[in-house]
């Protein structure tokens, strides 16, 4: 019993000490299959605007046993909520949104708080 409330005590501890960082993932699925080139290049210029501390863009690597529909895939770090607003407020943004949206079919978003920060270095 004591056990119990001791590892208690310490993962409510541990969660104090540990930062909640916010996941933004986002899926794309391409018009064409010609266009995907042209969605990373878009999407890669996201990575410019200085608010993430983890920023990704890459192919689905297509290698799931059910479905593989996803051709492109974002995924982002941010401090707080605040970060990602301004992120998402940043001209830049609204740019990639211009030349990503004519080229995508289907874009499906998450963002999720999470108190593990990610191990992928944000690529300038």
């Amino acid at each position: 019993m004591q056990l119990r409330f001791a590892l208690q005590g310490l993962r409510k501890r541990h969660a104090r000490r540990t930062p909640l960082v916010i996941r933004h993932i986002v899926f794309f699925t391409a018009r064409e299959p010609g266009n995907i080139d042209a969605i990373v290049e878009g999407l890669e210029l996201l990575g410019t605007i200085p608010f993430s501390t983890v920023f990704e863009v890459t192919r689905n690597a297509k290698v799931d046993q059910i479905a593989n529909d996803v051709d492109v895939v974002v995924y982002a770090e941010f401090p707080d909520e605040a970060a990602l607003a301004a992120y998402k407020a940043h001209p830049t943004y609204a740019e990639a949104t211009r030349r990503v949206r004519p080229l995508r079919e289907l874009r499906f978003a998450a963002d999720f708080p999470s108190r593990v920060a990610g191990s992928i270095k944000k690529r300038a």
